[in-house]
């Protein structure tokens, strides 16, 4: 029978003068007998996918230095963006980091065509 669990976490930060508390919350469909040190490696391990995703559009696509502000453009724009991290991921003809794949479909239609299509 599987039950719901949570976990609750807090963050106290020292930026000065005063300590600010950040706190957490999880909601899971695990079993509730499920232990905390468990549950803290799903989230840690959730996490560390998020924070290689958004390093790899950072530095890849230059994420953090985009200003578009305009209605839903930015949000667009990203999804656009991580379409095209995906596709490039999955072409494995050249062994080559994301941004110099991205230049090389920019110079090479012939490779943008491969790219699209893997």
């Amino acid at each position: 029978m599987t039950g719901r669990s949570g976990a609750k976490r807090s963050d106290w930060h020292d930026g000065g003068e005063r300590v600010s508390v950040e706190r957490h919350y999880y909601i899971s469909s695990l079993d509730r007998r499920t232990k905390g040190k468990r549950l803290a490696e799903y989230i840690r391990g959730h996490w560390s996918v998020e924070n290689n995703l958004h390093w790899q559009l950072d530095v890849s696509f230059r994420e953090d230095e985009r200003r578009i502000r305009k209605g839903h453009g930015a949000e667009n724009f990203s999804r656009l963006c991580r379409m095209a991290l995906n596709m490039l991921k999955n072409e494995t003809s050249q062994k080559t980091g994301i941004a110099i794949k991205r230049q090389n479909c920019g110079w090479d239609n012939d490779y943008l065509l491969k790219a699209l299509t893997a």
